[in-house]
């Protein structure tokens, strides 16, 4: 028999959202998917569940281990629900969209993963994000980006975040170069995500590669800091064009977003979702935080598997976090001390509703303690009418 602490105990990794807290995501939720419709973005509903075949196909490989699995009671096939929804957008606009002009799609959704990103963290987190398909060029990584930028100013903490930037173009122009099987791509792609360098430097010399490529590779992970990385840079990619060309994007991005007054870090080895990524990455991070409040990137090929292998670019975040750091408006109210029998206190609760006003009727035998229903205002009858007092 379950005893009284089961009955409202919850797994790790999965919390209740009180009123006070709902309240903040749901502001900044309306706020932010307002803000998107503005410029242009659609709001899209993916399915929470599907079978495991669409939902890991293509972008989604990579989340095999984050995805709860279940049995379709219908087919029997195996469904997942989803832990992330930007490749399920891009299977919407790959597969049901099938648009020409470029597709700007967002969505606020929850997600739920087998375990947290990080120790202690949630496992639904809500996600919210944008995606824009059907460019390839840096504007639509710069327009993305801003789009970011504003939506942590709606947070309320745009003045405080450090935009950390990178390009897994710049490894991968220089493998261009490297006679290596994929695993010991995939090898040297673990000892880059965990800048290990000792093991960095034991792969390169005990692999044959042009000694240019080498001592790129060798200090390509520790290139990071501010705008000057990108002179140092130049020098050591100069003989490789993938890793150029890479390089260049890059610097439209800095130059622009430098100009804006972006606080900047470059990480020119950094290959968060190497596997996923294509071009950008980018990441938001707030002072003396490990992990950031949204991050994003360009993904260009991501539709293939769907029939159209469109470019694209996008971010996400959890709305939860981000809302957690928002400013979110005092609840107010009337308290309404009357019956809704009464016609003329009925009517004249419907005007002040009907204006905007939160009215919290006063039920009879109740206790009906205005600072717990959230009014600071009450509406009595006196003699010329139905009136509202402050309390």
């Amino acid at each position: 028999m379950m005893n009284q602490e089961e009955q409202w105990l919850l797994p790790d990794g999965v919390e209740e959202v009180l009123p006070g807290r709902a309240r903040a995501i749901e502001q900044l939720r309306r706020q932010t998917l307002d803000l998107y419709q503005r410029w242009g973005y659609e709001l899209v509903f993916p399915p929470l569940i599907e079978f495991m075949e669409s939902l890991l196909n293509g972008g989604g490989r990579d989340l095999e281990r984050e995805t709860f699995k279940i049995t379709d009671q219908l087919t029997g096939r195996l469904m997942g629900v989803r832990a992330d929804i930007t490749p399920q957008v891009a299977r919407m606009d790959a597969h049901s969209l099938r648009r020409n002009a470029p597709s700007r799609l967002c969505y606020c959704s929850s997600a739920l993963r087998t375990r947290p990103i990080v120790a202690g963290g949630t496992r639904l987190p809500y996600q919210l994000g944008v995606e824009l398909f059907g460019h390839s060029g840096t504007d639509s990584d710069l327009e993305v980006i801003s789009l970011l930028l504003e939506t942590l100013t709606l947070s309320g903490v745009d003045h405080h975040v450090v935009l950390d930037l990178g390009h897994v173009g710049l490894f991968r122009g220089l493998l261009d170069s490297c006679d290596l099987s994929d695993s010991q791509q995939s090898q040297l792609e673990d000892i880059y995500v965990r800048k290990a360098r000792v093991e960095l430097d034991t792969f390169i010399a005990s692999h044959d590669m042009p000694a240019a490529a080498g001592k790129a590779l060798a200090a390509l992970p520790w290139l990071a800091g501010g705008v000057d990385v990108l002179t140092e840079a130049r020098a050591l990619l100069s003989p490789f064009p993938g890793a150029m060309a890479a390089l260049d994007e890059l610097a439209v991005l800095v130059d622009v977003l430098g100009a804006r007054g972006v606080q900047l870090h470059l990480d020119l080895g950094e290959l968060r979702g190497y596997h996923y990524h294509t071009g950008c990455v980018f990441a938001a991070y707030l002072p003396g935080e490990s992990e950031p409040v949204a991050k994003g990137g360009r993904y260009d090929h991501i539709g293939e598997v769907f029939g159209r292998a469109r470019p694209a670019t996008g971010f996400s975040a959890d709305l939860k976090m981000l809302a957690e750091r928002a400013e979110s408006a005092a609840l107010t109210g009337i308290l309404a001390e009357g019956s809704l029998q009464d016609a003329t206190f009925a009517t004249t609760v419907a005007a002040l509703r009907e204006q905007g006003e939160r009215v919290v009727l006063a039920l009879p035998g109740a206790d009906n303690d205005p600072a717990e229903l959230g009014c600071q205002r009450r509406l009595v009858a006196q003699a010329d009418g139905w009136v509202v007092t402050d309390l």
